[in-house]
């Protein structure tokens, strides 16, 4: 099983930069089925834009080492992106059984952060992301099967005006949450972000 998981890191670790949207785009609403702490919801990203800015993370998939680092770092930071007056919003092409799962475990989500699944890889295709495909045989750290697209790992944090404030990729999983943590709280204090 180990060699399964190097081999699943070194692949999603290795997806290339795309181009996302840029900043001062409208971001793409969606509608999506999501799970926070093991339990479904119908996620609404107008909605979440109405409390404040929304953290938008693109994720290869569930149970894989970088996005289970990513996961637990944003989990760990939650309570400082609320300060912030910040919402976090997971997704990926992960199916909502797998999601429910996900977002549950102690180790990962810890029923802290809503991840949301993005099945057919249209609010991924909205935001300008590629979505590789995984290669045959290609596992989860659980032992299961990716039977999906991966997206590239980026987030995007868009402010409450619906405007793309600022796009954070091409770094380790647990840097790009920091970079985030980093720009939300900026914006929270009202300095610039640029």
């Amino acid at each position: 099983m180990k060699r399964y998981s190097l081999v699943l890191l070194s692949c999603v670790a290795a997806l290339p930069a795309f181009a996302a949207l840029p900043v001062g785009t409208t971001a793409p609403t969606f509608t999506a089925q999501a799970s926070l702490a093991g339990k479904e919801f119908t996620y609404i990203l107008a909605d979440a834009l109405k409390k404040g800015p929304v953290v938008v993370y693109f994720y290869p998939a569930a149970f894989t080492a970088g996005c289970n680092i990513q996961a637990h770092t944003f989990a760990q930071n939650m309570d400082k992106f609320q300060a912030a007056h910040a919402t976090v919003i997971g997704i990926s092409e992960d199916n909502i059984t797998t999601l429910n799962a996900f977002s549950a475990d102690p180790h990962y989500c810890a029923g802290k952060l809503p991840v949301a699944s993005d099945a057919d890889g249209k609010i991924a295709h909205s935001y300008d992301l590629k979505i590789s495909e995984g290669r045959p045989g290609m596992k989860d750290s659980r032992g299961v099967e990716l039977d999906h697209g991966l997206a590239e790992r980026t987030t995007f944090i868009v402010t409450k005006d619906g405007k793309i404030a600022a796009t954070v990729g091409g770094v380790k999983p647990d840097e790009n949450v920091m970079k985030v943590l980093e720009i939300v709280q900026k914006i929270a204090a009202g300095e610039s972000i640029n």
